[in-house]
């Protein structure tokens, strides 16, 4: 029997869908329609207890929206501003309620690169730093850190209950040969696919195309989209989106900001 739930807290890059600035198809489309919209990417475990994966900017509406009045533990994927721009919404949280330092995990360039960021928030942290390949466990779930391609430190969790494996890697490039090795079979790869098309930053992203690639030569078993930017470099409308993904039968799914699912 499946005990915990993962939820996709938001899925879209780090301008959002809509882009205030932006009036191209597909943030016209998540104007009129809510269902297309995208705030930050970041993600949840629940058990007995809520582990968060990264605290992007939009993340007292996260909250809110599915109902959580307390964080347990906090992992960090990387540094950059929409991964980590809302951890000061936390910071009551520890004064007010749990009146405990958070436990938080991350690579040591991430935590550092907090510390700078955030030097005033450090004292509601309880900080790990968390090696190449190393697992935490939180809540009965094991979360190994897998280095992905992007920024300076950047992990990738696999997530492992009893019953599934899902890794999660909301910023990468193409996966480096130890990570992918580590990834063949997983039953569930929630991925980076930030640009429709042409990729403009290889190096540290995905195209849609070569997220759907990677994932099905690691013989993933379900494949979400994330970190889907859906307005550069091409526009393309969640409409459009998911009708080129019908031709995976399933198997290829466009995340969604608060969707959930048991592992």
């Amino acid at each position: 029997m499946r005990t915990h739930t993962f939820t996709f807290m938001g899925t879209g890059a780090g301008c959002g869908v809509p882009a205030f600035f932006c009036d191209c198809p597909a943030c016209e489309e998540a104007r009129a329609h809510p269902a297309a919209r995208r705030g930050d990417c970041g993600a949840m475990v629940t058990g007995s207890s809520r582990t968060l994966i990264d605290t992007p900017p939009d993340l007292r509406g996260y909250l809110g929206r599915e109902g959580v009045r307390a964080v347990d533990d906090l992992l960090f994927t990387h540094w950059h501003y929409d991964h980590v721009g809302g951890l000061g919404e936390l910071e009551y949280m520890v004064q007010l309620l749990t009146k405990r330092s958070l436990p938080t995990y991350a690579s040591p360039y991430t935590l550092a690169s907090i510390g700078r960021e955030f030097e005033y928030m450090m004292y509601c942290l309880d900080a790990t730093e968390v090696q190449e390949f190393e697992t935490v466990v939180l809540d009965g779930v094991r979360y190994t850190a897998l280095p992905v391609t992007h920024a300076p430190g950047t992990y990738g969790y696999l997530i492992e209950t009893d019953d599934t494996s899902l890794f999660y890697a909301s910023d990468t490039g193409a996966l480096p040969p130890a990570t992918a090795e580590r990834l063949q079979g997983v039953d569930i790869l929630a991925m980076d696919a930030t640009y429709w098309k042409r990729n403009e930053y290889p190096q540290s992203h995905h195209s849609v195309q070569e997220c759907i690639e990677e994932g099905l030569a690691l013989d993933a078993g379900k494949i979400y989209l994330t970190h889907l930017c859906m307005h550069y470099a091409e526009p393309v409308t969640l409409a459009q989106l998911n009708d080129y993904l019908q031709q995976y039968g399933g198997r290829v799914e466009a995340a969604a900001d608060g969707l959930s699912f048991p592992i």
